[in-house]
């Protein structure tokens, strides 16, 4: 196969979910270490869905993890669903459940997005405040965050970034919000400028029904519109790829 850009895209490639979740462990822990020894501060944004829950689990397991000092992280979500914080659909509830309650993060350190609010634009404009609050920002400047883990869906999103959606245009704010027009919850996101100012960048993706798109994605011309993962084209240096071998299977 000849990929896109294949001389800049970064690869991890492993056998199953659990080595997914052990690489992109040690890739936390390294980044986490590495900002907190340079700026004594880490900033992270998380995402939801099924393939990162066993690495949420080894962060509130491992010793390593659970020993960071998480008084100096900051955590952020990518994008949240406009559900309540404890709705089985929440990206928040599936922190919570799995490591925020076993590692010493101190409560004001969690930046999640209000996805329960009637009026989404408050919550925009909450999480807004929060991003330029905590990154000190300047008008016009975005945060930059130490490190992102993203998933990509079958459709080939990121984070709340569908294909067609007005939010892939979106370049002059930091949030938005995605409407659902095919009857599945709205969302809201972090902008695909902010995602690409990122310093480090984990894409998790397993499962054999990920296979055909992870194909897809690597051999298209960049098309953003079709393939919003494909807003990440312009940064793949920063970009790493942790890919298990039945999402791996025909690259």
């Amino acid at each position: 196969m000849k990929a896109l850009n294949s001389n800049k895209l970064k690869v991890i490639d492993v056998q199953d979910s659990g080595q997914l979740a052990q690489k992109a462990l040690k890739l936390f822990i390294d980044s986490a270490r590495k900002a907190i020894s340079k700026k004594n501060v880490f900033h992270l944004a998380i995402s939801g869905g099924k393939t990162p829950r066993k690495f949420y689990q080894l962060l509130g397991q491992d010793k390593e993890s659970i020993n960071l000092p998480w008084d100096k992280i900051h955590l952020f979500w990518v994008d949240e669903r406009c559900v309540s914080p404890s709705s089985p659909d929440s990206n928040y509830k599936l922190a919570a459940d799995t490591f925020l309650k076993a590692v010493p993060i101190p409560e004001q350190n969690i930046h999640r997005i209000s996805g329960e609010k009637d009026d989404y634009s408050v919550a925009v404009k909450e999480y807004d405040k929060v991003l330029k609050k905590v990154f000190a920002l300047k008008p016009g400047q975005l945060p930059k965050f130490d490190l992102m883990i993203l998933g990509m869906g079958p459709d080939g999103h990121i984070g709340s970034l569908l294909p067609s959606s007005y939010a892939l245009f979106d370049t002059e704010d930091l949030v938005a919000v995605v409407y659902q027009m095919s009857g599945g919850l709205n969302r809201i996101t972090l902008t695909h400028p902010v995602m690409c100012a990122a310093h480090k960048l984990i894409i998790m993706v397993n499962g054999a029904e990920k296979a055909e798109i992870m194909r897809d994605v690597l051999i298209s011309a960049p098309d953003e519109v079709k393939y919003p993962v494909h807003t990440l084209w312009p940064i793949l240096d920063k970009v790493v790829w942790l890919i298990d071998s039945q999402a791996a299977k025909y690259l």
